[in-house]
């Protein structure tokens, strides 16, 4: 195959050949998701990916992605920016288990400590007022100057500034008590 790609090539016949995209996307849970995003002009790569499940049932698929590669979540932390991406795969995902979801992470990511970021939780959940649906796609782009800007189905919702509530946010997935421990050790890379 080679050789006759090398034959082709040198008699300039390559023009006809399909050319494939220099990134392939990564595929997990049966959802394609790209290797590389750009951001708010910064380019991120994907860290990782994992698949949400709870009793045995695949939730969302989630991927980080960060400007530099991490394989703890203090390096993670630590970045600029980063991202978080969820392709919902569940029609049993609706918009008040994902409220109480996200409270429930939100709890576990500040050791019950939310008093001082309970106003930016609170403007956050109302993100997730309408219906979810499979295949709804969201990104959570954290910036340390900016807080975070949240997309529903690449539209931006709202964002939302603060260092500690971004901190917070983050370790739903990434802290010591995360979402998942298999899905912060696949979004880690490891």
């Amino acid at each position: 195959m080679k050789f006759c790609f090398a034959i082709l090539l040198a008699l300039g016949l390559c023009a006809s050949l399909p050319t494939q995209a220099t990134t392939t996307p990564y595929e997990i849970g049966g959802i394609s998701i790209p290797t590389e995003l750009t951001q708010q002009g910064i380019p991120l790569q994907l860290n990782g990916a994992g698949v949400r499940s709870k009793f045995f049932m695949d939730l969302y698929v989630g991927g980080l992605y960060l400007p530099n590669k991490a394989d703890t979540a203090a390096n993670a932390l630590q970045q600029p920016v980063a991202a978080v991406s969820l392709h919902i795969i569940s029609g049993l995902i609706t918009a008040d288990k994902m409220r109480a979801a996200i409270s429930e992470g939100f709890n576990e990511a500040t050791a019950g400590n939310t008093e001082a970021i309970q106003a930016d939780i609170s403007r956050f959940m109302g993100l997730f007022e309408e219906e979810i649906k499979e295949g709804d796609q969201f990104l959570l782009y954290t910036s340390k100057e900016t807080g975070v800007s949240a997309y529903r189905n690449g539209q931006l919702q709202d964002t939302i500034a603060g260092e500690a509530f971004r901190q917070a946010l983050l370790n739903i997935w990434l802290g010591d008590a995360p979402a998942q421990g298999s899905l912060k050790k696949a979004m880690l890379g490891r």
